[in-house]
């Protein structure tokens, strides 16, 4: 809403600073700031107010080491990092851009599902939750809405670099609009809709899904939404879970997320800027740099969260918060079109997603061939088989944190590792 504010005053009045708005970086910085404050200063309050409500966690006893004596901690923090996020968002992004109306849709479904699944644990009394296929329903619509909006919506565009050589011009000899000007001479003029994606590690490397249908026939491109939207889903349900499973550590999914969200700030970033994406030779997608500002807005909620969730916790994140991370940045990767990315970047998540599918299924394989289920993990998921060999929760913690941040860096470096 300032945005719109300020580009009036400064086009209307000519007022001093006013133009600064206009800068996506100033206004990332800005939505950083203020989310970190919103966190930090209202999270004490949300968590003491928590507390004097008696909203704790109950935890089960699981055999972990210190694990009966999180119960009672306050739960449901995901409010702090859900308002910590839309409230800087509303006030510095174009909030009629697509991406970040499709962004707010994503934040608010999914935080809502796992808001009730959090009520229903708490206040309910009942430690199951939400039925989980109710919340695969909840994801699956979210999947739904965001691929068809990326499908259908006309203002939902990418440009490609014109195939052929042209002659280069030393861009140091050219004032700021004609470097704009040159490098946009090496797109195709006309902006196309697509269901292309980025491959990492590959020159020329771009996948289009519909090529998929080719043995449909000549019109076989009309009908790339049947693979494009259920892969969509497909990401955003299985990440979403991911961070899900990922949330049973104190700090765990917060720093992963934050470390994955700077990421994707940095792609979103390339990718909506002509010039970075001219000079990485990657495909321009036109007004995905808004979506810095919402990025940058993320990291600054999860590191203000991290502030109280760190070892040791005094809140928990829940649902309200796990859920809705995930599907944040599956979208957030889908919609620059750096899905492929996520086995590399979501590596944690994925990680702790398959220990829990493989522990389950060769149980239930083993018991159905000897009678007895055997199993892969001490305990899945996979944080909890190092608890269980003994070792600390923090060290843990910054052990997945830190290969969290060096495949941040092995996703960043496919920019230019062809």
């Amino acid at each position: 809403m300032l945005y719109y504010l300020f580009t009036f005053l400064d086009k209307a009045y000519n007022v001093p600073g006013a133009g600064m708005f206009q800068f996506i970086s100033f206004r990332a910085a800005m939505a950083t700031i203020f989310s970190l404050f919103i966190s930090l200063i209202y999270g004490k309050r949300i968590i003491n107010y928590l507390r004097a409500k008696q909203i704790g966690e109950t935890v089960r006893e699981l055999g972990l080491d210190g694990q009966m004596a999180k119960t009672g901690t306050p739960t449901m923090g995901g409010v702090i990092i859900l308002g910590a996020l839309l409230i800087p968002t509303l006030l510095f992004a174009k909030i009629l851009n697509i991406y970040i109306l499709l962004m707010l849709f994503v934040t608010v479904w999914l935080g809502l599902i796992g808001f009730l699944d959090d009520y229903i644990k708490v206040f309910r009394k009942n430690k199951e939750g939400l039925a989980g296929k109710f919340k695969i329903i909840g994801q699956v619509v979210a999947g739904l809405v965001v691929g068809s909006v990326l499908y259908f919506n006309e203002g939902i565009v990418i440009r490609e670099r014109v195939p052929e050589k042209r002659t280069e011009v030393r861009t140091s000899t050219l004032t700021a609009f004609e470097q704009v000007k040159d490098h946009n001479k090496k797109f195709k003029s006309t902006p196309e809709k697509s269901t292309k994606t980025t491959i990492p590690f590959f020159k020329n490397n771009e996948f289009d899904y519909a090529v998929l249908l080719k043995w449909v026939g000549d019109d076989y491109r009309k009908y790339a939404w049947l693979i494009f939207i259920p892969m969509v889903i497909f990401v955003i349900t299985a990440i979403s879970n991911g961070a899900n499973l990922t949330d049973g550590m104190d700090g765990l999914a917060t720093g992963t997320s934050a470390v994955i969200a700077g990421t994707l700030g940095l792609l979103a970033w390339v990718s909506g800027n002509i010039v970075f994406a001219d000079y990485l030779n990657i495909m321009y997608i036109p007004n995905t740099g808004e979506l810095v500002v919402f990025i940058f807005a993320l990291v600054g909620a999860c590191v203000g969260f991290l502030w109280y969730n760190s070892f040791p916790a005094q809140i928990f994140m829940g649902d309200t918060g796990s859920l809705a991370l995930g599907g944040i940045i599956a979208a957030l990767a889908i919609m620059i079109r750096k899905e492929l990315l996520i086995p590399i970047l979501c590596g944690i998540f994925i990680a702790e997603n398959l220990s829990v599918v493989i522990q389950v299924a060769y149980f239930k394989y083993t018991r159905k061939r000897t009678g007895e289920g055997k199993r892969v993990f001490l305990m899945a998921p996979l944080h909890h088989h190092y608890q269980k060999k003994g070792y600390p929760e923090p060290k843990i913690v910054m052990r997945f944190l830190i290969i969290g941040i060096a495949l941040a860096l092995a996703s960043i470096i496919t920019l230019k590792i062809r």
